[in-house]
């Protein structure tokens, strides 16, 4: 294997490909008990001692989470895995609303200006994933990323197009917020020109990179597959918001559209990350931000934590 990782996980390499992170925002998002509605206070009781305190406050019960990007730089091409929050959005929910962050010095950090970016890869089209895939110019959102292609699931475009009448249904995120980042996130790259709509049982990016489907947190929720020589990567969105998930893979979050098919995908890509040895890269963990699993006699375990 020639996996290597850096401190904390901000950058690592699976194979030939590099690997970074930008954290946007990183804290108490939510109670754990109301995000994570099927999991018994004594299952959150037996896990306590490793989820606390990167994943859960133990002290208040609330989910923590960080939202970021993760940066590859794969066959000569700059990739963005999800965008988050984006500034200058207007959203009911205070976290969501009206941001002034950091996100492109912290992109300008690591070398990528957002005219280098090559491709963006949105795993869904939930708010907090496409955030900054547009900005304020002159009062008229554009591109963040002006020579990027952006990779949408068409099963999520057309769910999420409030022309044909969906909204979201789960407890954080009203349906008026659902329409604003469609139309102040999604439309804007769409009508630019720079969106590509796929569709199928997968979608090769490049010679490292695929888009495998994952529905049920949303009906386009898809995994990004990475394969370089011998080493493998799975960083699958929201299929997982907390490693608890990873060995109890039968409970969802009350933000899945459906979420039973949501745990039968979750089960799957499991399956395939132990059956490969491939990394398990989250959307939103914290600390290390991934994971390697083992499955034996039907149950998941926790192999090894990257950082």
């Amino acid at each position: 294997m020639t996996r290597t990782y850096g401190q904390g996980m901000k950058e690592f390499s699976i194979g030939d490909v590099d690997v970074s992170r930008v954290i946007e925002w990183s804290g108490p998002f939510a109670p754990a008990g109301i995000l994570f509605p099927s999991v018994p206070d004594e299952l959150w009781r037996q896990h306590e001692s490793w989820l606390a305190p990167d994943f859960l406050d133990a002290s208040t019960g609330d989910y923590q989470a960080n939202f970021q990007t993760w940066v590859l730089r794969s066959d000569g091409r700059t990739v963005l895995v999800d965008t988050g929050l984006g500034n200058d959005k207007r959203r009911t929910h205070p976290l969501l609303d009206g941001r002034d962050g950091d996100f492109l010095a912290q992109l300008e950090a690591l070398g990528v200006q957002p005219a280098d970016v090559d491709l963006v890869v949105n795993t869904h089209l939930h708010g907090d994933h496409v955030g900054w895939n547009t900005r304020l110019v002159d009062g008229e959102w554009v591109p963040t990323f002006p020579n990027a292609k952006y990779l949408m699931s068409k099963a999520d475009y057309d769910y999420w197009n409030p022309a044909n009448g969906h909204g979201q249904r789960s407890t954080f995120a009203s349906p008026t917020d659902s329409k604003a980042s469609f139309e102040d996130s999604v439309l804007p790259v769409v009508q630019a020109g720079q969106a590509v709509l796929w569709e199928g049982d997968s979608h090769r990016i490049d010679g490292n990179l695929s888009l495998d489907p994952a529905p049920g947190h949303t009906p386009g929720s898809a995994v990004l597959r990475l394969e370089s020589g011998t080493d493998r990567a799975l960083f699958v969105g929201d299929i997982v918001h907390i490693p608890l998930q990873m060995i109890e893979p039968d409970h969802d979050t009350c933000l899945s559209e459906d979420q039973a098919e949501a745990a039968r995908s979750r089960r799957r890509v499991l399956e395939q990350a132990a059956m490969t040895n491939s990394l398990v890269v989250p959307a939103h963990l914290g600390a290390g931000g991934a994971a390697e699993v083992t499955r034996s006699n039907g149950a998941f375990s926790i192999k090894r934590w990257a950082n």
